[in-house]
C-alpha cells in the first residue's frame, strides 16, 4: 500500500498539471550525439587514452551549451578547496596491462595442454602490482560454484587448504540450471558475478582462477569474455590489492573444461550436477596442473567523471542524479573484419546522449526545487569504478541524495509497449516508472533476464550498496511494430553480434523514437521528485533499506 501511495502521490504533484507541456526528447538529437562519441575518432573511449580526452572534451562542451553549471571538483582558492567547480573529477585509477606474449598450459599425466589466449583461454592482466605472473605446475581444483555464503549455509570450499592451487569453477548461482533453491531461484545474486568469484578466490589464498564459460549462464557469447578481458584492466587503487584478486583470473572455453576434466578421469557434467547441492565437497584433478607466464605494466593515472548541475531554487542541498557512462572498451583484438576499434554506440553513447538530453529538456523549465546532478562517468565497463569512486567520494552528500536513475544502453529497436529495468531493487523508484508507464498506455516487465545479474553490472549499484535508491532503466521488448518476437529477436541480435564487439556502431537506419519515450518516462520521473519533498525509500526485504534507513536523520 505504501509503494502505491508513494506512486500515486507523486503522480498527482502539481508539476504534472502541466504534463501536455513535458518537454520532448529529440531522436535527432539523441542519434547526432551518439554518431559522435561512437565515431572511430574517439577510438572506443577507452579511459586514460586520447578517447577519453575527446568524449570529457565533448561532454563538457554539450553541457555548457546547455547552461549547466559546473558540479565536480572544487577548485582552490587562496589555498583552499573551497572556490569555484571544477567541471571534472578526478578518479585515481589502477591501469593494468599485459607486456609480450602470454603463455599458458594444463599438464596432464605428464603431457602438456597449450591453451592460446583469446581462444581457449582470457587471462586478464594481473591486477595486484606485480611486474610478472609465474604460476608453475600448480595444482588444479574443481571448487563447484566458488560460493561462500554463510547465511545460506553454504559453503563450496569445505575447508580445503587452497593456497597456491588454481581454481576451477562455474559462472552463475548453483540454482541457475534447475531454477530453484537456496540462491532464489533463476535471478542471480551477487554470488553468481564474475566479480564475487575472483573475489573469494583471493580470501581463499589461491594462486589463480579459472572461470568456465557458458553462454546461457554467462549470458553472453565467449566473444564478449575475450574482448573483456584481453585487453587493458583498471581498478580502484587499493592498498592491498591481493586481499581483492588472485594472482591470475581468467576465464576457459566450456569444451577446454570438458576436456581436462575427461583427461583427469573425471566428468565434467555429473561434477556440475553435483556442485548445485550444497552437500558438494572440492574435487581435486589428480595429475593436471596449470602453468602460466607473462609479464604486466601497472600504474596510476588519472581518469575523469563529469558532472553538470541545475541548482535547485528551494532545496539546493538535495540531489536528484542521473547518470551514465561515457566509457567504453577502447581499441582491442581485431574482429573477423579486422576492426579492432570496440565503439560503443549502444553501450553507452545512447546513455551520455540521453543524460545530455534530460539536461536540455530540464533547462527548458523553471529551475526545479531540488537540484538534479547530470553525472557522466568513467570505466563502468572495468568494474564501475567511475560510479564506485563517486559513490565513495561524492561531490554532494549520499544523505540528501534523492535518488540515482541511471541509464545503460537502450534500444534502438523503436517504440516498446512496455519497459523495464535492470533487476528488481524493491525500491519505490521502479514503482515510480511503472506509474508513469501506465499513464502513458504503457506497461512495466521485470527484468526479462534476472539470470543475467543486470542488477549488479550497472552504475546504479555502487549507490544502491550505499543506501541511496537507484535504477537503471532498461527499454521494454514488446515492440509496437512485431510485438516480443521482434523485440526479442532484436535483443538477441545485439548481444550475440554487437555487445562488446567492434560492431556496436551507429546506423543511420536506427529508429530512436522509442529511446526518445523512455527518456521522457525517466524526465517526468526526475521532475517529480526535484518538485517535492518525497523521499524515494528501499522496500521491505531490500538489502540496502538498512543502510539508507541510517541516514533518516539528515533528510527532514
Amino acid at each position: 500500500m505504501k509503494r502505491l501511495l508513494l506512486a500515486t502521490a507523486l503522480i498527482a504533484a502539481p508539476v504534472l498539471a502541466h504534463a501536455a507541456e513535458t518537454p520532448k526528447i529529440d531522436p535527432a538529437r539523441l542519434s547526432a550525439h551518439i554518431k559522435v562519441l561512437s565515431s572511430d575518432d574517439f577510438e572506443g573511449r577507452g579511459p586514460a587514452t586520447a578517447g577519453e580526452t575527446k568524449s570529457v572534451d565533448y561532454i563538457v562542451g554539450q553541457m555548457k551549451a546547455i547552461g549547466l553549471e559546473p558540479a565536480g571538483d572544487l577548485l582552490q582558492k587562496d589555498g583552499r578547496k573551497d572556490g569555484p567547480r571544477a567541471w571534472t573529477q578526478d578518479v585515481p585509477l589502477a591501469k593494468f596491462d599485459i607486456k609480450g606474449p602470454v603463455a599458458a598450459q594444463f599438464t596432464v599425466g605428464g603431457k602438456a595442454v597449450p591453451l592460446a589466449q583469446g581462444e581457449q583461454i582470457a587471462i586478464r592482466a594481473a591486477m595486484t602490482n606485480v611486474d610478472s605472473v609465474s604460476i608453475k605446475d600448480a595444482p588444479i581444483v574443481f571448487v563447484g560454484y566458488g560460493v561462500k555464503a554463510p547465511e545460506r549455509n553454504w559453503d563450496d570450499f569445505k575447508g580445503m587448504d587452497l593456497k597456491g592451487k588454481v581454481l576451477v569453477l562455474l559462472i552463475n548461482d548453483p540454482d541457475f540450471e534447475t531454477g530453484s533453491g537456496d540462491f532464489g531461484g533463476k535471478a542471480m545474486t551477487y554470488y553468481g558475478r564474475w566479480t564475487y568469484k575472483f573475489e573469494e578466490a583471493a580470501r581463499q589464498g589461491a594462486a589463480g582462477v579459472l572461470i568456465v564459460h557458458e553462454t546461457a549462464p554467462a549470458s553472453y557469447g565467449w566473444a564478449t569474455v575475450k574482448n573483456s578481458n584481453t585487453n587493458t584492466m583498471f581498478d580502484i587503487v587499493r592498498k592491498e590489492p591481493a586481499k581483492s584478486h588472485p594472482a591470475l583470473e581468467s576465464w576457459i572455453q566450456r569444451d577446454v573444461a570438458v576436456d581436462l576434466f575427461k583427461a583427469a578421469g573425471l566428468d565434467f557434467d555429473a561434477l556440475k550436477k553435483q556442485a548445485q547441492s550444497r552437500d558438494f565437497k572440492p574435487v581435486e584433478l589428480k595429475g593436471a596442473t596449470f602453468s602460466a607466464e607473462y609479464a604486466v605494466d601497472h600504474k596510476v593515472i588519472i581518469s575523469k567523471n563529469v558532472a553538470g548541475r541545475i541548482k535547485g531554487s528551494a532545496h539546493p542541498d538535495e540531489t536528484v542524479i542521473y547518470s551514465a557512462h561515457w566509457d567504453h572498451l577502447g581499441v582491442g583484438q581485431p574482429d573477423a573484419r579486422g576492426d579492432k576499434i570496440y565503439n560503443g554506440a549502444i553501450d553507452n553513447a545512447d546513455g551520455i546522449a540521453a543524460i545530455l538530453e534530460l539536461a536540455r529538456a530540464f533547462k527548458s523549465q523553471p529551475a526545479p526545487q531540488r537540484s538534479i546532478l547530470f553525472l557522466a562517468v568513467t570505466a563502468e565497463e572495468r568494474g564501475l569504478l567511475g560510479s564506485e569512486y563517486y559513490a565513495a567520494n561524492p561531490l554532494f552528500p549520499l544523505s540528501k541524495t534523492v535518488g540515482d536513475l541511471n541509464i545503460d544502453a537502450l534500444s534502438a529497436a523503436g517504440p516498446a509497449k512496455d519497459i523495464t529495468t535492470s533487476g528488481d531493487g524493491k525500491v519505490d523508484l521502479q514503482d515510480l516508472l511503472v506509474a508513469k508507464a501506465k499513464a502513458h498506455g504503457r506497461y512495466f516487465t521485470p527484468d526479462p533476464s534476472p539470470q543475467a545479474g543486470h542488477f549488479y553490472r550497472s552504475d546504479h549499484f555502487p549507490f544502491a550498496k550505499r543506501g541511496v535508491p537507484a535504477i537503471s532503466v532498461g527499454s521494454g521488448e514488446d515492440l509496437v511494430q512485431g510485438g516480443k518476437e521482434a523485440g526479442q529477436k532484436a535483443e538477441e541480435d545485439y548481444t550475440a553480434n554487437r555487445y562488446h564487439q567492434p560492431a556496436d556502431e551507429w546506423r543511420a537506419d536506427w529508429d530512436l523514437t522509442g529511446q526518445a519515450q523512455d527518456i521522457g518516462l525517466f524526465y517526468e520521473i526526475g521532475a517529480d521528485l526535484a518538485n517535492s519533498k518525497t523521499w524515494p525509500e528501499w522496500q521491505a526485504g531490500s538489502e540496502f533499506k538498512a543502510l539508507r534507513d541510517q541516514t533518516k536523520g539528515d533528510r527532514k
